[in-house]
This record gives structure tokens, C-alpha cells and sequence, in this order.
């Protein structure tokens, strides 16, 4: 069998991790809030940390098994792993900090060395030493090393958490590459922006438990889900594919199972495809169809689903089904009662705006 497959159970002082999960390919994001539990499981797929029961298989080898007492070292699972801070050999130039991760290759497969650094943009960089180099900078040059390696699996953990806004910008198209190397990706990580823009799959973490997993634009819109609610982008992520440019009015129409969206234009060809997050807060209800309004757009759809009431939150949370995809939407408790809102409620959703996640 193809993939990764976890079930573990293991105790660091007070807390508990009890999670099973499978990832078939792609990238498969853990997701959650801190303390959920991300790391630790991330390090037992590692095996930097020995759990105290439970087994990890991957493409079919049983690198972890309690009942059998097999433990296969880090070394010989053929795994990358790319960490928040890029642990580069400071006193080393980057061509030397690459071959250290060839160094460490086992087989004669794998992505070659011009390969790598043409990939992450890196070929300026070599001559430089780690300890000149900006964190985005960094961060490529460790997963350059990671892959030198001829990981089956890469391990990636939040590795744009220590980046600002313009740094994390830089670097997220080089990840973007990493997906159509073929190599299986487990990418940590808080961000649903992040999660929406790389990943396949995700596996939500709430205290050392798997809360929820499966596709991403399915699980994004669970309500159930207190680590994706509580989430500072909180929303729907939408798949979308480009339908027609309007240059005058400098619109691009894109098409999601929701319905037709107007965004900010795109160069992006027509038929190209593309993921949006729609937030929570970005989408205002009507009972009837708006009129003289200013919204551009406003998607049919009916009440699915209510969000549990929180003590002391003036607002709730409702999903929406508009076509075949569902929609998040936050609103004040009171504007839920004077529509009288329920399960089955037809409504009309303007989307206020959309951001573009790749």
C-alpha cells in the first residue's frame, strides 16, 4: 500500500496524543491551534519521538509497530524534514549545506542537484554563507536540503511561521513547486490560508485528537470544528477556474460549484484553475433577491446547517449550501432571530469579497 499510515498514543506530562490518520499523497496539512498536538505527531511520523503505543506504515514498510517492538531509526526512513528554523550549518556556504542533505541520499532516485536549486531559485545563493542569508532565503536553501536527501515523505513544519508577511509571500511559490515533484508532503500549519493555498488534504488537531480529515473545501466548512471556527480566517475554501477577463471594468469571472464570483482581474488564462477562501465575515444574508445594491456577488442557496451558541458571543455561525458547495457565514445572534433562520431557509448570500489563495 501507497501512503502514510498512522494510529498513536502517546504522553508528554499532561497532555495526551490519541490520533490516527492516512495520507495517500499530495499534501496532507495538519492543521490546528497551538498545543494541539501538530509537532508531536509530525516527530513520531519522524522518529524523533519513540510513541508509546501504535504504528506508522509507510508505502507498505511498518516504520513503527509497539507489539512488535520495531523501531526503525530516523536515519534510515528516508525522510525529509523542514522545520521552523531552517538549522543550517551557519559556518558553511550553501552549496556545502546542500550536499550535506546528498550526504545523507540513500538509492541513486530522487530530484538532482541543478534540479533543486533551479526549483527554489537558489543557483545566486550558492557561494553565500548561511549566516548572510534572509530567513525566506534560508528556509529555501533547508528545503533545497531536504530534498537532496531523496525523501518518500517531507515533513514540513510551519516552516513560514518565523517569516513575515513580505518573506512568507516570497516562499509560498516555491511550496506551490513542491507539489509537482511527487513527493508525498505533511505540512504543519495554523494558517488556513496556508492549509487552502497548498494542501490536498487536511487533518484538524484538537487537543492531541484528530477533530476532522478530508479534502480541504469539504472540511473547511464544518461547523463542528472548533480549531477551523475559532480560526482567524474562518470561511469556506471554494476550488474556482477563470470563465472570462473584463479589462474595462478590471474584473475576472471565475466559477466555483457555488456559484459565479466576479474578483479583482487575473492574469491567469481562461480555463485556469485556482482556490478562494470565502471568509465568514465577508458574506451578508437577504431573505429575498437584493436589489439596487452594490454587491456583485450574490449566490442562491438555503440554510444547512446552525453553529452551536457560545455564552457571551454575540454571534453564530450558519452554513450555507449554495449549487454543490457550502458557504460559511458569521452574523449576529440577533439577525438570526429577526430572520428566523433555520435549516431549509432559502436565502441570498453577497460575498463582499474573496481572497485569492493561489
Amino acid at each position: 500500500m501507497r501512503g502514510l499510515s498512522v494510529a498513536v498514543e502517546h504522553r508528554q506530562g499532561a497532555f495526551r496524543l490519541e490520533a490516527a490518520f492516512e495520507a495517500e499523497g499530495g499534501v496532507t496539512a495538519l492543521f490546528g491551534r497551538s498545543g494541539s498536538g501538530k509537532t508531536t505527531l509530525i516527530n513520531v511520523v519522524g522518529g524523533l519521538l519513540r510513541p508509546e503505543r501504535g504504528r506508522v506504515v509507510l508505502d507498505g514498510e511498518m516504520l513503527v509497530d509497539t507489539e512488535a517492538r520495531r523501531f526503525v531509526p530516523p536515519h534510515r526512513r528516508r525522510i525529509g524534514y523542514v522545520f521552523q528554523e531552517s538549522r543550517l550549518f551557519p559556518h558553511l556556504d550553501v552549496r556545502a549545506n546542500l550536499l550535506f542533505g546528498r550526504r545523507l541520499a540513500r538509492g541513486t532516485d530522487g530530484i538532482s542537484f541543478d534540479d533543486v536549486v533551479d526549483l527554489l531559485g537558489i543557483v545566486p545563493l550558492l557561494a553565500r554563507h548561511a549566516a548572510g542569508l534572509s530567513g525566506g532565503e534560508r528556509q529555501r536553501v533547508a528545503i533545497g536540503r531536504a530534498l537532496l536527501a531523496r525523501p518518500r515523505l517531507l515533513l514540513m513544519d510551519e516552516p513560514l511561521a518565523a517569516l513575515d508577511v513580505a518573506r512568507k509571500a516570497e516562499i509560498l511559490p516555491f511550496l506551490e513547486r513542491l507539489r509537482d515533484l511527487g513527493i508525498p508532503i505533511l505540512y504543519v500549519s495554523h494558517a488556513l490560508s496556508e492549509v487552502g493555498r497548498l494542501a490536498d488534504r487536511i487533518v484538524v488537531m484538537e487537543d492531541g485528537h484528530v477533530a476532522a480529515a478530508g479534502p480541504v473545501d469539504e472540511v473547511s466548512a464544518r461547523l463542528d470544528v472548533a480549531a477551523l471556527r475559532s480560526a482567524r480566517e474562518a470561511g469556506a475554501i471554494l476550488t474556482a477556474r477563470v470563465e472570462a477577463h473584463d479589462p474595462g471594468f478590471a474584473l475576472t469571472q471565475v466559477v466555483t460549484e457555488a456559484g459565479p464570483l466576479y474578483v479583482p482581474l487575473l492574469e491567469r488564462p481562461v480555463g485556469a484553475s485556482l482556490r478562494i477562501l470565502v471568509s465568514a465575515r465577508d458574506v451578508t444574508l437577504s431573505l429575498y433577491p437584493p436589489k439596487g445594491t452594490s454587491a456583485l456577488n450574490v449566490l442562491a442557496g438555503h440554510v444547512a446547517e446552525m453553529g452551536a451558541e457560545v455564552a457571551g458571543d454575540p454571534t453564530m455561525e450558519v452554513r450555507l449550501v449554495c449549487g454543490g458547495a457550502s458557504l460559511v457565514v458569521r452574523l449576529t445572534r440577533r439577525s438570526l432571530a429577526e430572520m428566523d433562520l433555520h435549516p431549509g431557509t432559502s436565502v441570498y448570500a453577497a460575498v463582499k469579497s474573496v481572497a485569492l489563495l493561489d
